[in-house]
């Protein structure tokens, strides 16, 4: 294997990736997994060591396509840098992979050309154009005229309108992707359990997936992907307004003149977060909004740009939220650790509704530990139903990814994880 700039790439490649990632100067967004290995070496240029602090299935995550992984940088080029934050690499990278980025027209679009020293020999294709488009009306029409070959994750609304388009074919699986109503743990309004436990049964979660989203998800009872060997046993959200109401008085809040609750100097005055340009999840919050209005909960719609909002000095990973509606995206091993696990509560993780919890620490961090899938199912059992009884998050459905592309192209396989772009070399048409 060979860099595109003709250097060779070697373990030195990974072992200067994960001094990298542990580099403190070095804005590096997660070590999740990272941290967990002792020490590493390669003893020559194609074997890599890794000793391990531990047992933990985490090292899985960052040798492959998992969400904290992070591909092999060329040491020739960064080693000699201080920090890699403003390394000229970082506009005008090179390659290892089947692709070269020619063009970056930075909010329009980027050109990648063959990498001819590709290890598995010149991808099919010459040239690829990744258009950003926000709009999915303008996603639409060019995906009629053919300008665009391939509308990779096609918007719920412009669904129905694919029969009509001529020369294409659509794929439809569902994938790893979860839509979720997060609650920031640390405001005193979701401190107490029966609170968060009265929004999940004040919303009818399978009406906004039905009516919003046009039914093509598929309903969630935790974050293990359905069709994973650790998924759990649970029963759906249940709808049920009247015991919102019970579980609101009994955690001491009470209607105002208002129509508001309040519990002493506190109001039931929150906020809702998602991403700006999203009809779909505009009109989802406005469903929240209503729903929760009769119970004494109001809601303010405040969202965000989507580069601001998961920054990492953005209003989630801060903890300046309230509610946050978006979608997680996982990787194929159901470890958990990052989302729920007090370990890697901001600044340390993912765990932005600030969920401390003994018996989710313990269940994820003994799953993580052990290689065995007959103990891990149990133990993600157990996390989950916890999960479900302390409502830090409320999971909502899976998506169905529909993918519009050119009947022209072949080989293009979209994939239930991660990257619909594994197999690109093998694209053509």
């Amino acid at each position: 294997m060979k860099w595109s700039d003709g250097a060779p790439l070697t373990a030195a490649d990974w072992l200067f990736t994960y001094h990298a990632v542990m580099n403190k100067a070095n804005n590096t967004k997660t070590d999740y997994g990272w941290n967990e290995i002792a020490s590493a070496n390669a003893p020559n240029p194609y074997t890599i060591v890794i000793h391990l602090k531990e047992p933990t299935v985490e090292v899985l995550d960052i040798l492959t396509m998992g969400g904290d992984a992070y591909p092999p940088l060329p040491a020739h080029l960064l080693a000699k840098l201080p920090d890699i934050n403003h390394a000229p690499f970082n506009s005008a990278p090179i390659s290892s992979g089947p692709f070269l980025l020619k063009e970056w027209n930075h909010g329009s679009s980027l050109v990648f050309v063959a990498n001819p020293l590709y290890f598995r020999g010149p991808p099919k294709l010459k040239e690829i154009i990744w258009k950003i488009i926000p709009d999915p009306n303008t996603l639409l029409s060019q995906l009629r005229t053919h300008e665009i070959d391939v509308y990779a994750s096609v918007d719920e609304d412009e669904i129905p309108y694919l029969d009509a388009v001529g020369g294409i074919r659509v794929v439809k699986r569902l994938v790893a992707n979860w839509r979720h109503l997060a609650m920031n743990m640390r405001k005193p309004q979701f401190a107490d359990v029966r609170v968060r436990s009265a929004i999940a049964e004040g919303v009818d979660w399978k009406r906004i997936k039905d009516t919003v989203y046009h039914g093509y998800g598929e309903l969630a009872v935790s974050d293990v992907f359905p069709q994973s060997w650790a998924a759990p046993n649970l029963p759906p959200y249940r709808y049920d307004p009247a015991d919102a109401r019970r579980l609101l008085a009994a955690a001491g809040w009470q209607m105002g003149d208002d129509g508001v609750l309040h519990k002493g100097s506190l109001a039931m005055h929150v906020s809702i977060s998602t991403t700006t340009n999203n009809q779909e999840n505009e009109r989802a919050e406005v469903v929240i909004q209503s729903m929760l209005r009769p119970l004494g909960i109001d809601v303010e719609i405040r969202n965000y740009p989507p580069n601001l909002l998961f920054a990492q000095d953005g209003p989630i990973y801060t903890g300046k939220y309230d509610m946050e509606w978006s979608v997680v995206t996982n990787g194929p091993d159901p470890d958990d650790s990052g989302s729920w696990n007090s370990r890697f509560i901001p600044p340390n993780g993912a765990n932005t509704s600030w969920l401390r919890d003994s018996i989710v620490d313990a269940t994820s961090d003994a799953a993580a530990r052990s290689f065995d899938e007959h103990v891990r199912k149990a133990l993600y059992q157990r996390e989950q139903a916890r999960l479900r009884a302390l409502n830090p998050a409320i999971f909502v459905y899976w998506e169905t990814g529909y993918v519009a592309m050119n009947r022209d192209l072949k080989n293009y396989r979209p994939a239930a994880f991660i990257a619909d772009e594994w197999n690109a070399w093998q694209w053509q048409i």
